[in-house]
């Protein structure tokens, strides 16, 4: 995976002249409206063998885990995965503008540098999600082949539509295309595609789409084919009438 780690520094370091003001603007807006803690901290799994403390900005208000029990996972219409809808209370009126135009990943590019995180990956998960995903679906753990990332193909098609068949589907697509045979346009096709729908210019895409634009991006590349003819074949060619 030395393509895909040469491509999340390359893309890290040339983006810091942009990242960074936006990281002390984001801090210095929660500090001056709802004060501290700026920044929220959390263990996720990250891979098969790790388990992080990632730490974000605080998006909601200071009493956010009081409010919600999130160490049972709520079990509704049958989706596992913890999505706090856009519109719900507990965020703040500037949380809810971060999270929006996706600022909240900016802290986890911490993790990028130091090799634990990759841009593009499968979004990290509390453990209690982890072991609900587990006891339903049984290859969930396909979504941790590799290292998770900022932004991933779920992404796409907004996770909130998704169902967790549909949503593991393409997170275990993404994965085996790593492993097998990964491309460096798989991965810029995704943070494209993600930094355009965030800004508004193009629309998200359909769960068959996003598998569609996955298999694109890992189809190994024909490559041409010289044909060398020889006297031999040219004398069983059929003569021109």
């Amino acid at each position: 995976m030395t393509k895909k780690r040469t491509l999340d520094l390359v893309v890290t370091t040339l983006a810091a002249v942009v990242w960074i003001p936006v990281l002390l603007v984001a801090g210095l807006a929660i500090l001056v409206s709802t004060g501290r803690p700026i920044l929220y901290g959390s263990m996720r799994r990250a891979s098969t063998d790790d388990v992080l403390r990632i730490v974000k900005f605080r998006t909601m208000v200071k009493n956010a885990e009081a409010l919600v029990n999130r160490s049972t996972v709520p079990i509704q219409n049958d989706v596992r995965f913890l999505n706090i809808s856009p519109d719900s209370p507990l965020y703040t009126r500037v949380g809810r503008w971060l999270e929006r135009c996706g600022i909240t990943e900016i802290p986890p590019l911490l993790h990028v540098l130091r090799g634990q995180m990759s841009i593009v990956g499968n979004r990290p998960l509390p453990e209690n999600v982890v072991t609900a995903l587990r006891d339903e679906y049984p290859n969930a753990d396909d979504r941790f082949l590799t290292k998770s990332g900022l932004t991933d193909p779920a992404q796409l098609v907004g996770r909130a539509d998704l169902t967790d068949l549909e949503r593991l589907s393409l997170e275990g697509a993404y994965c085996r295309a790593c492993v097998h045979r990964y491309s460096i346009w798989l991965d810029v096709s995704i943070l494209l595609s993600t930094v355009l729908i965030v800004a508004g210019v193009q629309k998200g895409y359909t769960y068959q789409g996003a598998l569609d634009l996955m298999d694109r991006r890992s189809r190994p590349r024909r490559r041409a084919v010289t044909v060398v003819m020889t006297e031999a074949d040219e004398s069983v060619l059929p003569e021109a009438v």
